[in-house]
């Protein structure tokens, strides 16, 4: 009696596990996709875009160009904290930000403090082992005139299986010689996740 009982659970298993499948279906990278309400790739897409649009379309880009004979600025992104109470992938977000600086065409661009350390490690490496005539000298990077710099903020409220996120995204663009804001910018998103009784 025993053993039918376990042959029977055992049947019982292999059938539900069998049930048990996974389905995968590959969709457009811009396609909104918003499983569980949290910070995902689409709120740093277009927290960065509209943000960058913004910033890029305020007077202090005219006014340095016109006192720079038409030259461009020159923009670096510094740190960006995550203050929230979620684990966000920050340097997604500052990807993104450059992406939308450099593709919109009216700033120049530079590396980051780590990618310059890196890039003056291999200058070295020329000065040894490249020829005179490839090698590429010191003294020759190009300064940057502004930093981007912001954090990222939460506040939840949750109650009952419902709960509303609120994200809030503040970018300052520096003048890194006088250290004066130029630019303040700030994006708010809120979401309302309802759960099912289900779990599902």
């Amino acid at each position: 009696m025993r053993k039918s009982i376990y042959i029977a659970f055992a049947c019982l298993l292999a059938l539900f596990s069998g049930c048990a499948t996974t389905s995968v279906d590959r969709v457009e990278t811009t396609e909104t996709i918003d499983l569980s309400g949290r910070w995902n790739d689409t709120d740093s897409r277009l927290v960065s875009e509209e943000m960058v649009g913004d910033a890029i379309g305020r007077p202090w880009l005219k006014k340095f160009m016109r006192n720079n004979k038409g030259n461009m600025p020159t923009v670096i992104v510094g740190t960006v904290k995550n203050r929230s109470h979620e684990h966000i992938n920050v340097q997604t977000f500052v990807k993104d930000l450059e992406r939308a600086l450099i593709n919109s065409g009216e700033v120049e661009f530079v590396a980051s403090k780590s990618e310059r350390q890196e890039l003056r490690e291999e200058r070295k490496d020329q000065a040894s082992h490249s020829s005179e005539k490839t090698a590429k000298s010191e003294g020759e990077e190009v300064g940057a005139d502004f930093m981007l710099k912001g954090t990222i903020n939460t506040i939840q409220d949750k109650i009952s299986g419902k709960s509303v996120m609120f994200y809030q995204v503040n970018l300052e663009l520096i003048a890194i010689e006088t250290h004066r804001k130029v630019w303040i910018g700030e994006k708010k998103i809120k979401k309302f996740i309802k759960k099912s009784r289900l779990g599902l």
